[in-house]
Parts: C-alpha cells; structure tokens; sequence
C-alpha cells in the first residue's frame, strides 16, 4: 500500500444510529480532520459537520464531495448502494467504500441473491421464486407450513415474514406482495438453529473478517413479536469461535467474493452474512451489501485499531489483511430503545431528555438512531429512537452496563427489550 495519507476528509453517508456509530469511531483517527454526514442526525452533529443531502441523492452527493475535495466516502445504508452510489462516485474519481449497483444486488434482490448462492454452491435454504401471487400461493397450500417468504426487493426490514402455519404463509404471500417489492416472491424452506451475523471486509478479491454479532430482531422478550429493523445486539456472538469463522470463510465468504467477481460484480465494502448455524453447519438467510444496523454499534466500540486504515486498504485493493485490525477483549451489548407504536406505528414529536455527563462517567456511549430538533427541543423522528451500548468482560456484563445506562434516557412512551444479551 501506498503512503498513507493524513489531514482526511470524510463523508458519511445516512442519518441512523450506525452512521453515528460510524462517525464516532472515524472521529478517533488521527488521520482524519474532518468529517460530513448528509443528512446525519442530532447525535453526529456533535462530531460531524451535517449536510441536508438525503442518502438517496446521488448527484448532490457527488457533486458535495467534489466540490469539499473529499478523500474518502463511507456508506451507511442499503438505498444509496442499490442505486449506484459507488458506480458514480468511482466514475468521477472520488474513493468510497461500498460496493457497485450490480454487486450490491446480492441484497436489492433476493432472488438474484438465492439464484446466485445456488450456482456457486454457497449453504442456504431451499427455496422458490414466484412470478405471481398465485404460483406462490399454490405452492404454499401444497408445501405446506412452516415457511419463510421474502419480497424480491429492499422492503425496510417489512420484507422477510415467518409463517409457521399455511394460512399464516398464504398471508405471508399476499403481505408481500402487496409490497410490490421487486418482481417476485422469494419462499423458502424454514431452517432451526441459532441465528448469527458475520462480517468481513473485502477488496473485491481478499476478504478478512470482523466480529460477528448477535441481532435481536423480534420485538419482544424471548424472540416473540412482529420482526423489527432491530432491538439490540452483542458481540461477539457467544457461538463464533475460530473453528467456526475459519469454516463461515471458506465456505461462504470466499466464494461468494470469488464468484461475484467471476460474474463482473467486484465488490468492495462490507459483506454482511445472515446465518443460521444449523446442526449440518452454517447457511446463509440473506445477504447485505453494507454494515448492520443495530450490529455496527455493537462491534465498533470492540475495535482497538484505526478504522481508516481497514477502509483505505480494501479501497486502494491493496494491503488488506486482518493484522489491520485489533479487537479488544470482552463483550459489548447495544440496547435500542424504541417509540411508542413501534415497529407498527411508531409515534414521533415527543421530547427527549438525556444525562449525557451521567452516561459518559460511566462509559456508556449513547448513538442517536431516530431524533430530530424541533424548535431547540430534541424530539423523537423514528421508531427506534436511540441505542445505549457499553463494553464489559463478557457479554453479560457488558449487557448489564447497558441496561444501567437506558435510565440516562427518557421520553413518553419509551421501550425496550429487557433480554438483549442475557441467556
């Protein structure tokens, strides 16, 4: 790798609690002097200079960063990826991490994504991809229960349904396709074991991996209640030992990075398997071209070394290796604290109070995910409102750090899962 580069500009692209979690761990490079979020949030004003350029507004995003001369931009969310961010960014000649319109299709569609899993003999569900509702739902009435359908498209977290009975798959079917999500309807055999999400960083040729996590989807405790964007997350997760990433590289990573760059798709950025560890091993639920959301503010605050140099070196397509990363011992836990109504009908405007000084002196780190000022007032925007993450020796301790901080948070309505890293 060339000489590395100081005095950098950086561009975060999103508004969410993982953007934040983004900025605060890019704020602590030396190597970085500034950095601008579009639009970002509350939160990452404090370490970031905000822009009001949505994370869906490529040429405004572009011509921003060739106009402030930045050197390197990172993207957050899903949106911006499957429309081509990085296609015109590159075209102009500016650095970003993440992949291309074409490789980060390995999430946009999740029959793209099935279909190319099954070529290249990556380990997941069985499945069928319908064309029209009613394929699907004969299928479904001959198959019989349980089931998982998934709308073909992005569907912010709404498009992944679990029915353990026919009629609650018949609804699946007809919920997703009402979604009008991409062009089909993605049902798959439904899989038992342990979820788990694993990370790696890849140059398009040379993937390294990150710390796995453990999300909380469901919305209540025990796993129970409708799927969320999120409730929480640990990591490490308490299954993934050395054995286990060694086989998750080799049979997944590997050769989904290999075979996209087979198919024209180099990628570049972080590649996020969804896994269920069955008892025949690891396979894949879904793909995501990008960092996880609440899983990023889990694992960041484990990483010791700086995370420019990763990023540079999976940028530059030179120099990766894992000896760019160091991971501090222990656990860290993120709560996320939710809106009233959510995740069905989040409610928003109310005020929030934060003991900002009473969560630092006890090194709780406070990410912003759904708030805005209304008239000076910080106030609600979003169904999950902010996450409180600590770090302990393990991952209970880390979890009970974590719930010790929630009661620097409060606003009408507020709530949050009470079993986020707890057994």
């Amino acid at each position: 790798m060339g000489v590395k580069r100081d005095n950098l500009r950086v561009l975060v692209v999103g508004q969410g609690a993982r953007e934040h979690a983004l900025v605060w761990k890019l704020a602590s490079s030396p190597r970085v002097a500034e950095i601008y979020a579009a639009p970002g949030n509350p939160g990452i004003a404090r370490l970031a200079s905000c822009v009001p350029i949505a994370a869906s507004d490529i040429p405004a995003l572009a011509r921003f960063a060739a106009e402030r001369r930045v050197d390197l931009t990172v993207v957050g969310p899903e949106v911006p990826l499957a429309l081509g961010i990085a296609d015109e960014f590159t075209r102009l000649g500016l650095a970003i991490f993440g992949p291309t319109r074409l490789a980060a299709e390995i999430e946009s569609s999740k029959a793209w994504a099935k279909e190319f899993m099954a070529r290249h003999g990556i380990p997941t569900a069985g499945y069928r991809v319908f064309r029209d509702e009613d394929a699907a739902m004969d299928f479904v009435r001959r198959h019989g229960a349980p089931l998982v359908v998934k709308a073909d498209g992005l569907a912010a977290g709404k498009g992944v349904i679990v029915a353990h009975t026919v009629e609650e798959a018949k609804d699946a079917v007809r919920a997703v396709a009402s979604l009008r999500s991409g062009r089909a309807i993605v049902v798959e055999d439904f899989l038992i074991g342990r979820e788990m999400s694993f990370f790696a960083v890849t140059d398009g040729e040379t993937a390294i991996p990150l710390l796995s996590a453990r999300d909380h989807k469901r919305a209540r405790d025990g796993d129970v209640g409708p799927n969320t964007g999120g409730m929480g997350a640990i990591a490490p997760s308490r299954e993934c030992d050395g054995f286990l990433e060694s086989r998750i590289m080799s049979e997944i990573i590997e050769p989904t990075v290999k075979g996209l760059a087979g198919e024209g798709r180099r990628y570049v950025g972080v590649l996020y398997a969804g896994l269920m560890l069955t008892s025949s091993g690891p396979k894949v639920l879904e793909f995501n071209a990008r960092l996880g959301d609440p899983e990023t503010q889990a694992i960041l605050p484990m990483m010791e070394s700086d995370i420019v140099d990763l990023i540079e070196a999976a940028v530059e397509g030179e120099g990766l290796s894992s000896d760019l990363v160091r991971w501090r011992p222990g656990a860290s836990a993120c709560v996320v604290i939710a809106s009233a109504g959510y995740p069905e009908r989040p409610r928003t405007g109310d005020e929030v109070h934060i003991d900002e000084a009473g969560a630092a002196a006890e090194g709780v780190i406070l990410f912003h995910a759904g708030t805005r000022f209304d008239d000076r007032r910080l106030v609600t925007s979003g169904g999950r409102v902010l996450n409180v993450v600590a770090t302990g020796a393990s991952g209970q301790e880390a979890a009970d750090r974590a719930y010790q901080g929630v009661r620097h948070v409060r606003f009408r309505g507020m709530w949050h899962r009470s079993d986020i890293g707890r057994r």
